[in-house]
């Protein structure tokens, strides 16, 4: 989460960019009443939330971590008996379970996978199998581990939060500093207002021509989430708090991690065990075959690949310069989608969907000046000798280079080669 200088930079920022918008009459939205519009709101205190079927549902909750608590004391458990005691197995399988799904499945855990949370033991087991979960990752110290849990959390939640349109505000305005709803008088017809200074944080997280602040409708510092996708405002809304919960589960996750001993971690050795050791599995098998020669991709286009098979969430200059990369050096559309396959954010449908439109349009990959702007470059000086070069100004110079030292009569890598002049690469380089 950013810092209070950051926050407030953000909000003048939204301000700024407010001013310099008009209202889109051609939006099939009423706006709110002027008298009703306020500045831009700042952080508010969280709301209480007393309903304990509720703190079980959503044991992420900011306000669940003193209620995670209450229940380990009310209870008389310690993180010893959560490891060991034989009366607490069902909270462990319950954990076992919520993990593998989180981890192992594309779209997040099962939201249909739950317990009775209308008994207090349904309840206890859902809070503390969440808590035993988490800790399992924190021990495993593994970041592709962590990444791939926080990324099925968060996807739970975006969709268990879309459907929950009794409690949605609540829930929002744990997360958001403030949320406005606008009844239609049409079912589920309602449309959510958020404050600018949010929308600003979140949105550059998220593709798609939605989340661009110029195509939402804006009016007072209040940017409005109508229906979009297929979605309706709630859904769309549930979509910024994800990446607000997916925030909030990182920072979690490192803190206990920062204070873990190695004989706390220990104790948690076989469960880590066995959780990496599908996750390798599982990432090896995706991990794409490609009749390119690995050793010939340049620095840039590793990186991606390995950054993403390691679930970090590439930004979307480097999305765009793996897919075109990809079209470039001949692999085919299913292998450069493959790539994607572990992504944080990573839905089969999307990523088949951008990947065939670069493909279709020849997307032409980023140059050496270009991917250094978009934070894409990952070589420092003295790193690589090829990259090094002062006429290696795009990434297809360094692989047409390693496959003539390769292929002709012997490296000629600190020459400028003959390559030929390529419009192409010049404007994206």
């Amino acid at each position: 989460m950013p810092t209070n200088a950051a926050s407030t930079g953000s909000r003048s920022v939204g301000l700024s960019i407010m001013r310099s918008l008009q209202w889109k009459d051609s939006v099939s939205v009423e706006e709110p009443s002027r008298s009703t519009v306020l500045p831009m709101p700042m952080p508010l205190a969280l709301p209480d939330i007393e309903d304990e079927v509720l703190l079980a549902r959503y044991p992420f909750l900011p306000q669940g971590r003193e209620h995670m608590r209450q229940v380990l004391e009310s209870n008389g458990i310690t993180v010893e008996d959560l490891i060991e005691a034989p009366w607490l197995e069902d909270v462990r399988t319950r954990g076992r379970l919520r993990l593998l799904e989180s981890v192992m499945h594309k779209d997040g855990a099962d939201i249909a996978t739950t317990v009775d949370l209308s008994t207090e033991v349904g309840r206890m087991t859902e809070v503390l199998s969440f808590l035993h979960a988490m800790l399992v990752v924190c021990a495993s110290f593994n970041e592709r581990l962590l990444a791939r849990w926080i990324e099925g959390e968060a996807t739970r939640a975006d969709q268990l939060f879309g459907m929950d349109s009794g409690n949605f505000e609540l829930l929002a305005r744990s997360y958001f500093s403030d949320i406005r709803e606008q009844r239609n008088g049409r079912g589920d017809d309602s449309v959510f207002w958020i404050p600018m200074a949010d929308f600003i944080e979140l949105c550059p997280r998220i593709s798609g021509t939605y989340w661009h602040l110029a195509n939402r409708p804006v009016r007072g510092g209040w940017v409005c989430m109508n229906p979009g996708a297929g979605e309706n405002s709630r859904q769309r809304t549930a979509r910024l708090l994800k990446e607000r919960i997916r925030e909030n589960l990182s920072e979690s996750c490192v803190e206990r991690m920062d204070k873990m001993s190695e004989e706390f971690a220990a104790l948690f050795a076989d469960p880590v065990e066995r959780i990496t050791g599908l996750l390798s599995e599982r990432v090896e098998a995706e991990m794409p075959m490609t009749a390119a020669v690995r050793e010939d991709w340049p620095p840039c286009f590793e990186s991606a690949i390995s950054e993403l098979n390691q679930g970090v969430n590439v930004n979307h200059v480097g999305r765009v310069f793996l897919a075109a990369f990809s079209r470039a050096i001949g692999m085919s559309q299913e292998q450069a989608c493959s790539f994607f396959a572990n992504a944080p954010d990573y839905s089969a449908d999307t990523t088949s969907y951008q990947v065939n439109q670069i493909y279709e349009r020849g997307y032409t990959p980023h140059g050496c000046a270009a991917l250094k702007t978009g934070a894409r470059c990952p070589v420092q000086p003295g790193d690589d000798r090829l990259c090094d070069q002062e006429w290696m100004t795009h990434p297809l110079k360094y692989l047409r280079v390693k496959q003539r030292s390769r292929y002709r009569e012997g490296p000629r890598s600190e020459e400028e080669p003959e390559v030929e002049s390529d419009e192409a690469e010049a404007a994206n380089s």
